[in-house]
């Protein structure tokens, strides 16, 4: 039987590489990927997950910004995330930064351990917010980076990113920081 690579989280857990699990030859899908119907109510697609319009968010009739709040608000409550449009980021800046992201999960297994999470540190390459040996875990492997404010980001990561994604990275921050004064942007991607 293959072996899957693991990797070390910053709480001392070891858990597999779920990009490396899938080039695997496996006969079942490991147990702690599979979540029962209680765990897992209803199936995610594309149409149900929250749109935040900052737009109208940021509008100055009243009413529409409140209503916009509610649903960030509910967004942020219920799911935990959400999809921003209308947000004035230059689209082939987007396309950029989606391709090199692509690029980035498409490294080998080696290449993306260097960026894996330290001890005491949240953010890196990894499984995210895996907390005990008998969680179901995510199939899908994260990156997590802040990247404002400057001193939240950890030293180990944004310095030694490829040249073209930190650049890529670079041009969005400084879309956001002079289009919304922004203070606090954190990168999270999954594979």
């Amino acid at each position: 039987m293959e072996t899957p690579k693991l990797m070390k989280l910053c709480n001392r857990l070891s858990v597999p590489c779920v990009q490396e699990l899938a080039k695997l030859t496996l006969a079942d899908i490991p147990s702690r990927y599979i979540c029962t119907d209680d765990e897992n109510p209803s199936a995610i697609d594309d149409e149900t997950i929250p749109v935040i319009d900052l737009q109208k968010l940021l509008s100055t009739e009243l009413v529409i910004g409140k209503l916009e709040l509610d649903r960030l608000h509910s967004a942020c409550k219920e799911w935990g995330f959400f999809q921003l449009v209308n947000h004035g980021a230059d689209t082939l800046l987007m396309d950029n930064i989606k391709s090199e992201i692509q690029g980035f999960f498409n490294l080998p297994w080696d290449e993306k351990i260097k960026y894996g999470h330290k001890d005491g540190c949240e953010e890196g390459y990894g499984q995210h917010f895996v907390v005990s040996e008998d969680q179901r875990l995510d199939w899908a492997d994260v990156f997590a980076m802040y990247t404002l404010p400057l001193h939240q980001r950890q030293p180990h990561l944004f310095p030694k990113l490829p040249l073209h994604l930190r650049l890529l990275f670079l041009s969005f921050l400084i879309f956001a920081f002079s289009t919304y004064s922004s203070t606090y942007v954190m990168v999270y991607i999954k594979a």
